[in-house]
């Protein structure tokens, strides 16, 4: 019976069948990685811009979602977007969404209000806290999306958000699913 050393060397024998084939990782090109990449550094440095009000860019943009769909609700009149339609226009999971807001209920920027007419149903509302912290915090990321499009240039700014709202799009991902309208 060989030791461990002799079946080692065996498996270093062995010429793998895609010995011949070209590095595929070495030749691929991951849009996906690319974005999250891109993503990650851009959230880094809002992040950076807003530290002196001691909130992330995912809070400011969450505070600012709330503040907006409040504006459409008081039109209805509701007392601030309902937590399954913020989560819906957000994009992510109601289990996220309420990790989320955790933080700036606790930090009093945000309250969470049962419906009148039905006790299951939360609305989002800012409070007052929340509406101030959004206000300086609107000032803060302005100028950060300002030095973002001075280092890109205005033209290269704009293309890539528009390249960002198309994949972000529900058109998108119907035709990369392969439904109407695939190329």
């Amino acid at each position: 019976m060989g030791n461990k050393t002799d079946s080692l060397r065996l498996v270093d024998d062995l010429d793998p069948p895609y010995a011949e084939e070209p590095d595929l990782l070495a030749d691929l090109v991951c849009t996906n990685s690319v974005l999250r990449r891109a993503a990650r550094q851009l959230g880094h440095l809002y992040d950076e811009a807003l530290a002196p009000l001691g909130l992330k860019a995912t809070q400011v943009g969450l505070i600012a979602e709330i503040g907006k769909l409040s504006a459409a609700a008081a039109d209805k009149r509701e007392e601030g977007p309902t937590l399954q339609d913020l989560a819906a226009r957000l994009a992510i999971q109601i289990s996220a969404l309420t990790h989320a807001l955790r933080p700036l209920v606790r930090d009093g920027l945000v309250e969470l209000r049962q419906d009148t007419q039905d006790r299951r149903t939360k609305h989002a509302v800012l409070a007052p806290l929340g509406q101030q912290r959004l206000h300086e915090a609107l000032v803060l990321w302005a100028a950060a999306n300002q030095r973002v499009e001075d280092v890109l240039g205005a033209s290269s700014a704009e293309m890539l958000r528009g390249l960002a709202e198309r994949v972000a799009s529900d058109e998108f991902a119907v035709a990369y699913r392969g439904g109407p309208g695939r190329p």
